[in-house]
């Protein structure tokens, strides 16, 4: 039985665009471009590359989705079901990995949410997994979905051209919406290259405008059974609003999204339920050539381990969501959500070891989590 799953997030910053700089993330690449390499955070060592063997094709899974809740949780990491057909008796959870993850995971210098889904067994984790988060530019790959769902049934096509959407100057919080102008026509293969391998925020605000806004895409989650994500706001708004509240120390329902929730997604959209092969090869395709975010899910895995991922960035929280090859061939469908620990580099080391830990020591299902539904 899904269960319905609370609503959150916030869309990040945006990053530059080849030739030019439009606001898109560019705080988070400029940080990348300052400090280089990745470093591995004290006592973590970088992972070896691995040659990881052929996935076999999997049957779609149906996951498990949590109520929300009202007040915080005691830190712990939590095992949930995402179950397929047919499935295994429960079995016994080892509680090292559990240990190692709530660790990884300590929200004493913010809150740290994180969920991660087998996509063979059904089984997965979480820690604060239905608790919600600012979207941030993850949520762009809701927005991209969206948008091939359109291309799918014939609304649009990839060569329909656009306008960018660019942000005229305005006072925080002096309109419900940020005004914004037209900019360079683009096709919509280009926006949403754009949108993902850069977090064009100008790219994705020209998407959510050919669909009406940012509800469509809210729509459009719930129609295909994932409730715990919502857009409230185009991504120039949510920018422009942005640090009126500290998600380290407070929840904003606006533009948020819980781990399991993004997890969901992510599943459903590598196992193909609900975009057309060509349409989900374009989306996925740019999330394995996104450049954003190298000291984070990227920093200490090997090279082929991420199939593809999405960053995001606003005050006080970063986040990186994407799919994952372990060490042993398995896929799992990650999302990481960090506020706090005491600037950007704080939060994308803990990103890091969330992801090495994972891609390392992910139990396998013959080992097992137990399949303990979420709250």
């Amino acid at each position: 039985m899904v269960s319905a799953l609370a609503l959150l997030t916030a869309v990040t910053a945006a990053p530059a665009l080849a030739g030019g700089s439009h606001g898109v993330d560019n705080v988070e690449q400029a940080f990348d471009r300052l400090f280089g390499n990745p470093v591995a955070p004290a006592g973590v060592k970088r992972a070896k590359r691995v040659e990881a063997p052929a996935e076999p094709k999997q049957a779609a899974p149906r996951f498990a989705q949590s109520e929300p809740i009202s007040a915080l949780p005691p830190q712990s990491a939590v095992p949930y079901s995402a179950p397929i057909a047919p499935q295994p008796a429960p079995r016994m959870v080892q509680g090292g990995f559990e240990t190692r993850l709530a660790h990884l995971a300590d929200a004493s210098n913010g809150r740290i949410g994180v969920a991660a889904v087998d996509l063979g067994s059904g089984q997965g984790v979480s820690v604060m997994g239905d608790q919600p988060f600012p979207l941030a530019s993850t949520g762009k790959i809701a927005i991209v979905a969206a948008f091939l769902e359109g291309v799918d049934q014939g609304r649009y096509r990839l060569n329909d051209r656009y306008p960018l959407m660019v942000p005229v100057p305005s006072r925080r919080l002096s309109t419900a919406v940020a005004p914004v102008r037209p900019g360079a026509m683009m096709s919509a293969e280009q926006l949403i290259e754009l949108a993902i391998t850069r977090s064009d925020n100008h790219a994705t605000d020209a998407l959510l405008a050919a669909m009406g806004g940012p509800q469509v895409v809210t729509r459009w989650l719930r129609r295909v059974g994932v409730s715990g994500i919502r857009l409230d706001r185009d991504i120039a708004t949510m920018v422009r609003d942005d640090g009126v509240v500290d998600p380290a120390r407070s929840i904003d329902l606006r533009d948020s999204t819980t781990p399991q929730a993004m997890a969901v997604l992510l599943a459903g959209l590598y196992q193909g339920q609900w975009l057309s092969a060509q349409s989900r090869e374009v989306l996925l395709g740019a999330m394995r050539r996104c450049v954003t975010g190298i000291h984070r899910m990227k920093a200490l895995l090997p090279d082929d381990a991420l199939i593809g991922h999405k960053t995001g960035t606003l005050s006080n929280t970063s986040s990186d969501v994407g799919l994952i090859r372990t060490s042993d061939g398995r896929t799992l469908a990650v999302a990481i959500y960090v506020t706090g620990q005491g600037g950007k580099p704080g939060r994308e080391q803990r990103i890091a070891a969330i992801a090495r830990a994972l891609y390392e020591n992910y139990p396998n299902g013959a080992k097992g989590l137990a399949l303990n539904t979420a709250r």
